[in-house]
């Protein structure tokens, strides 16, 4: 009876047990999941989907990854002169549209400061290669 009990017990707290051994996920790395996403790729696999990946966005063009139709209005001089970093990207997540007429991205924006400063965090741990930093 006594080794039933036991065994019992330990299957009961497994899950916990695993989940507490599971690598946390960050605040920044959420709100890329849950608002970003459904359109775009992080990491060593990333790939273009409907919007580009975004590996090692901070310190390139726009409109500058191989392979990725871009909307005309990614064409314009104003955003392909324009070198991605933490301070216009926090302009362009708030209202894309507003920022870059005409683009194709469905995005509505992002209002919480918060929120941009961890996802702007999260983006800046991954380089070109889509290797965290």
């Amino acid at each position: 009876m006594r080794p039933f009990i036991l065994a019992a017990a330990l299957a009961a707290l497994a899950p916990s047990i695993a989940f507490a051994q599971a690598p946390q996920q960050s605040e920044g790395e959420r709100i890329f999941r849950t608002q970003c996403g459904a359109c775009h790729q992080l990491g060593p696999t990333a790939r273009n989907a409907v919007g580009p990946q975004l590996n090692g966005i901070f310190g390139r063009r726009a409109g500058s990854i191989e392979g990725f139709r871009y909307s005309n209005a990614y064409r314009t001089p104003a955003v392909t002169e324009k070198t991605w970093n933490p301070d216009n990207f926090r302009v362009y997540i708030r209202n894309p549209r507003e920022v870059t007429p005409g683009t194709s991205m469905v995005y509505a924006g992002m209002r919480n400061e918060d929120q941009i400063t961890q996802l702007i965090q999260h983006l800046q741990s991954f380089d070109a290669q889509g290797q965290r930093r």
